[in-house]
């Protein structure tokens, strides 16, 4: 079963012969439950990508479905529900919120929702991602992997439909990179979750399980199970 389905979609930015056309024609499906990677050269659209997939950019023309939802069909007050609810986002530069502690922070989409807290839940979340010692630490007192693990148990909180990572460990040593990498990875297996991640990093693509190439700055896009970026 697939997550995204996305055909033809273009992403204009600018107009004129100021137009840039970040993504020009794409067509690709995800599967749920899959950890997939999205590699490619500077430029060729990795990011505008994600940011239509999670509802952030609307597209200038084409088709996507998320979770079974046509986002082209939402107005900007249900985008921003649809974005809160189903769609968990993990950033380079962890976004927390520095006034407010650990908890708080995995808390605070469910604070937004005003929503129930399943401890239970939250309890299996903290600690696989090794939290349960500095839930009431602020994040300056973290370090940079324990950081973007908050981020991560912030981004499953709320079970959403999909996670969606924007290299998320490039403030990361290679080291830390790699373990905030694994538990990713092991997110999706634990949680059932589906993952889309970006990465320049091809040794860590190849922990994923699908990795989709755009090539050429927009339009082709190379999809394999279990391979090598770049082979």
């Amino acid at each position: 079963m697939d997550i995204v389905r996305i055909r033809n979609l273009k992403k204009y930015f600018g107009s004129g012969e100021h137009r840039v056309k970040a993504l020009d024609g794409l067509s690709l499906s995800i599967e749920k439950g899959r950890f997939t990677v999205i590699v490619g050269a500077s430029g060729s659209g990795k990011t505008t990508l994600l940011n239509t997939i999670g509802g952030l950019y609307r597209p200038t023309a084409g088709e996507i479905l998320v979770d079974g939802v046509n986002l082209a069909e939402l107005s900007e007050d249900q985008l921003t529900v649809f974005r809160r609810r189903r769609v968990g986002f993990v950033f380079q530069d962890y976004r927390l919120i520095p006034e407010l502690t650990v908890r708080e922070n995995i808390l605070f989409p469910l604070a937004l929702d005003d929503a129930r807290v399943d401890e239970v839940f939250f309890g299996k979340l903290a600690g696989c991602l090794g939290l349960g010692g500095k839930l009431d630490a602020f994040p300056y007192r973290l370090s940079g992997g324990e950081q973007q693990c908050a981020a991560i148990a912030r981004a499953l909180i709320t079970r959403p439909a999909i996670v969606l990572a924007d290299e998320p460990t490039g403030s990361l040593d290679v080291k830390t990179g790699q373990n905030v990498m694994g538990l990713l990875k092991m997110t999706v297996e634990v949680f059932h979750q589906t993952l889309l991640v970006i990465t320049h990093d091809l040794e860590l693509a190849q922990m994923a399980e699908s990795v989709v190439r755009l090539r050429d700055g927009k339009t082709e896009v190379q999809k394999c199970d279990l391979c090598v970026p770049g082979v």
